[in-house]
């Protein structure tokens, strides 16, 4: 690692601090139910005064918009997905009040943090500093990601949880290689290796990915991740000589393993539901039944009215092919050919112009995304060329985001939107960050290659932060003539 430890703590937090202004600057603006908060916000609401989701009496928006928070009806309300996510956003609530700051704050909390921890995963796996500042930097500056973290919706948080999850395997790999080293100078050596003790990033990582399952059931893809692990455990144990790797990886890493790839995620899971459990006024509760006959009995018709309720969910989640006039197909995420009107009001001279514009487009940065186009192309090639694993996890990552959404517009042609790509942003970020390594080159490099090298990543990061700049006002609502608004809509017909 890079020898300055306090700069790499404070080059990442200063990054961290420029996001976390711009996410949290007039964050109660609009002052309006935006696109699906209608949905998270009140759900959200109902959890930290019911334990569970309730529905909710006639223009229930307008009242709390209003001021009034008397608007629960009598009634389970039938909700598709696991609730820590509105857990999360009622935390926001509880602290600022049923308004829009207050069901938006948890989102800004969560998608700043996210910066700190993607500048510290880069500059991890690059060794530099710099690089992790300028993985920070990007994220930081992305349409998409800047708008969910100032919008009560899911994804964000299943966008945080899933990056965490991956930068604890990260460092978890760091560690057990070392351990591995350790034993080797130190121990008799053996066929298959050294069983490499409690690996608590490991178990954190099947705690994140468990909170990501407990948000939106997409982050069960992201399980793959643990094999990957397992296979960074046998190339170490390869690396080092070991006659036996694949069989001690899986003899003594594997069963460990499955504590932190089944039970942590598991565990974490099942006690999101708590309010569920402890209360009989949730969506498909049996609890007169499941307390009459004791507590054996009580785990018994629990557990299979919460399976029973996900059965439920799965056929709704499969069947969800009501069209949208902002959906999209997961083969045009990447391009941006279709972003999300999250609000939109036209206004009368209020803007210098008789005609104006207010408006949140949920968008990512065309700059940063097309960048990062080209950048996996480039690591498909580097990792074809050197199995640099750097360039295979980042690859992995990024495909596990993506294709699976490939099956279900096929399959089941459902309804989807641009925002369910923000779990690719980080590894697309990634991608970027390392091919801004290749270009700068190592410190054995010539002096010609880092200053053009430099020159090339902080042109790109200049660019990055112009584009962003220049989308600023329909990201955040900011009141703009019209001509400015249709201006900034990169494809007309696409966009609007």
């Amino acid at each position: 690692m890079p020898g300055n430890p306090l700069w790499g703590w404070l080059g990442p937090i200063l990054v961290m601090i420029f996001g976390g202004v711009l996410r949290f600057l007039n964050l109660g603006h609009p002052k309006a139910v935006v696109f699906d908060e209608t949905y998270y916000a009140k759900d959200a609401f109902s959890i930290i005064t019911n334990l569970v989701e309730r529905t909710f009496i006639k223009d229930a928006d307008k009242a709390i918009l209003a001021g009034n928070t008397e608007v629960f009806a009598n009634e389970p309300s039938y909700v598709v997905h696991p609730p820590l996510g509105k857990w999360l956003i009622g935390a926001g609530e509880w602290l600022y009040g049923m308004n829009p700051l207050g069901w938006r704050v948890a989102a800004a909390f969560f998608g700043t943090l996210s910066i700190l921890i993607i500048a510290r995963l880069a500059r991890r796996m690059t060794r530099s500093t710099l690089l992790g500042c300028f993985a920070g930097l990007l994220l930081a500056l992305d349409g998409l990601h800047f708008v969910l973290s100032r919008t009560a919706l899911l994804d964000i948080f299943l966008m945080f949880f899933v990056l965490a999850a991956f930068a604890c395997l990260v460092v978890d790999r760091d560690q057990a290689r070392a351990r591995l080293v350790d034993w080797y100078e130190t121990s008799a050596v053996t066929a298959e290796g050294p069983w490499l003790g409690v690996r608590p990033w490991r178990i954190a990582a099947g705690l994140m990915l468990g909170a990501a399952c407990a948000v939106k059931w997409s982050g069960a893809f992201f399980f793959v991740f643990f094999i990957m692990s397992w296979l960074w455990d046998a190339g170490a144990r390869k690396a080092v000589g070991l006659r036996s790797p694949y069989r001690g990886a899986v003899v003594k890493d594997v069963p460990t393993g499955l504590i932190a790839a089944v039970v942590v995620p598991a565990v974490t899971y099942l006690v999101s539901w708590t309010g569920w459990f402890v209360t009989d006024k949730g969506w498909g509760r049996n609890w007169e039944e499941a307390t009459s006959s004791g507590p054996l009995y009580f785990l018994f018709s629990s557990f299979r009215s919460l399976v029973d309720y996900h059965l439920q969910v799965l056929s709704f989640h499969s069947d969800l092919t009501s069209t949208h006039p902002y959906q999209s197909e997961p083969w045009s995420w990447p391009l941006l050919l279709r972003p999300v009107a999250f609000y939109y009001e036209g206004r009368q001279d209020v803007c210098g112009v008789k005609d104006c514009s207010e408006a949140v487009l949920g968008v990512g940065t065309p700059v940063i995304w097309y960048g990062a186009l080209a950048a996996l192309v480039a690591l498909i090639a580097w990792y074809v060329a050197s199995r640099d694993w750097r360039a295979g996890a980042v690859l992995l990552g990024y495909a596990i985001a993506w294709l699976p959404w490939f099956y279900f517009a096929f399959k089941d042609d459902r309804t989807m939107f641009l925002f369910y790509a923000i779990p690719m942003l980080p590894f697309m970020i990634l991608a970027i960050t390392l091919c801004a390594g290749l270009l700068i080159g190592p410190k054995g490099s010539s002096q010609t290659r880092r200053t053009v090298g430099a020159a090339i990543v902080g042109s790109f990061a200049l660019l990055a932060l112009i584009n962003f700049w220049w989308l600023y006002p329909v990201l955040s609502a900011e009141v703009i003539p019209y001509t400015q608004w249709k201006a900034r809509m990169l494809f007309e017909k696409r966009w609007i």
